[in-house]
């Protein structure tokens, strides 16, 4: 079974691989890259480098003490999480966007991370944005009536 990363330790490892000037070039490249919000497979990655999947992902695993492959899942999940919570993109949409061929499969990738299906996540995630919308209206409208005393 593979080991699950944990959104803030990865976000935190992503700022920390892109400040570290010690990281091999090709490496760095690859986060930044990934960083932008563009994806890649592994193969591009490869081929845009010259080197063999398999070299690449070992120096990647060599310089960063993460899997590659790993790597590019959370950050292809993570991608749809915000996209899910902050666009009306289609489900289809979204996972063309962030690298899946097929839905089913994006859809069980999702699942497993965060243990509920997009639809649901995004259904959750509407609410709370409302939520937190109301808030910050009546926040202000508060400040607003004490302001004009």
């Amino acid at each position: 079974m593979t080991r699950k990363l944990d959104i803030t330790r990865d976000a935190a490892i992503s700022l920390l691989l892109l400040k570290d000037p010690a990281l091999e070039r090709r490496v760095l490249r690859i986060v930044e890259l990934v960083e932008s919000a563009n994806t890649f497979a592994i193969r591009d990655f490869a081929a845009e480098f010259h080197l063999s999947p398999t070299y690449l992902q070992r120096l990647f695993k060599h310089e960063t003490g993460i899997c590659l492959g790993e790597w590019l899942g959370e950050k292809r999940l993570q991608r749809a999480a915000y996209l899910l919570s902050n666009s009306h993109l289609s489900i289809k949409e979204i996972t063309h966007a962030v690298g899946y061929e097929h839905t089913s499969s994006f859809v069980r990738a999702f699942e497993r991370r965060f243990l509920q299906a997009p639809a649901r996540y995004r259904k959750q995630n509407e609410n709370r944005n409302k939520y937190e919308s109301e808030k910050s209206e009546t926040i202000r409208s508060s400040v607003a009536n004490i302001a004009r005393g």
